[in-house]
């Protein structure tokens, strides 16, 4: 726990494939992170899971070697601080409009006097329960924070996000960025190109690794020739689900 070895990969400018864990159980981490993923996304923005079930999804990808990012429901302080305390090292943080938001972001993130966040890790699963004495002087160095930018909003203030200390990857979010121009699902239309080509030569400026995912605008391959760092693809409920439907394609009688 002394380092952040995704931070670690990411800052260097290594490329790293990843998938959403959307079904919040620890088994399914387990699996998906033996399967060798390089980083695994918990997603408590749209998922099922509560406090408890992450702290387990943490557990099991960690046992498994896998880092684990735990994306956070809200930019919310009082989330932040639990979600850190359980040990969380990487948080994706939600639709960050501006430069206010993401510093109130980090804020959340870091101990006075770099920010606000309360203290009481030596009772707690991040300390591993007060066994790591050397926590507090190593934690903003072992914190990774990915700030979302999903709104046509976000990118007019990208290159302001991207400046922030302590937002480590902007990740655009290009769904809901299409979204807020009036073209959800409608990832290849010429205006959501251009909004995420905007967002893109807003953010280059800054020489921070850049995040996404892979959509009908691009593939993962084009996205990593593109320049980006981070892609998160796959989801487990879809992995499923599709490979339930191929299974019933080729073994039920009539099919």
């Amino acid at each position: 726990m002394t380092t952040n070895a995704l931070k670690r990969r990411v800052l260097a400018g290594e490329p790293v494939y990843g998938a959403w864990l959307g079904l919040a159980d620890a088994a399914v981490a387990e699996l998906m992170a033996h399967a060798g993923y390089d980083f695994l996304i918990l997603d408590q923005e749209h998922g099922p899971g509560s406090l408890e079930t992450a702290a387990d999804v943490m557990r099991a990808a960690e046992a498994a070697g896998c880092p684990l990012v735990v994306r956070v429901p809200w930019n919310d302080q009082v989330y932040l601080k639990r979600i850190l305390d359980l040990g969380a090292t990487s948080v994706m943080i939600p639709l960050l409009e501006g430069a206010e938001a993401a510093k109130a972001a980090v804020a959340a993130c870091r101990y006075p006097p770099h920010g606000t966040r309360g203290y009481a890790a030596p009772s707690h699963r991040c300390t591993r329960w007060g066994k790591d004495a050397n926590y507090l002087a190593e934690w903003n160095d072992r914190l990774m924070i990915l700030g979302q930018l999903e709104s046509a909003r976000a990118v007019d203030e990208a290159a302001a996000i991207a400046a922030v200390d302590g937002i480590d990857m902007p990740f655009i979010g290009i769904n809901d960025m299409a979204g807020s121009i009036g073209r959800l699902g409608q990832l290849d239309h010429p205006e959501v190109r251009e909004l995420v080509e905007r967002c893109e030569r807003n953010l280059r400026p800054s020489g921070k690794p850049l995040g996404t995912v892979p959509s009908a605008m691009r593939t993962v391959p084009e996205l990593f020739a593109a320049g980006y760092t981070m892609v998160a693809g796959a989801v487990d409920s879809m992995l499923l689900r599709k490979a339930a439907l191929a299974d019933l394609e080729a073994h039920r009688p009539g099919a």
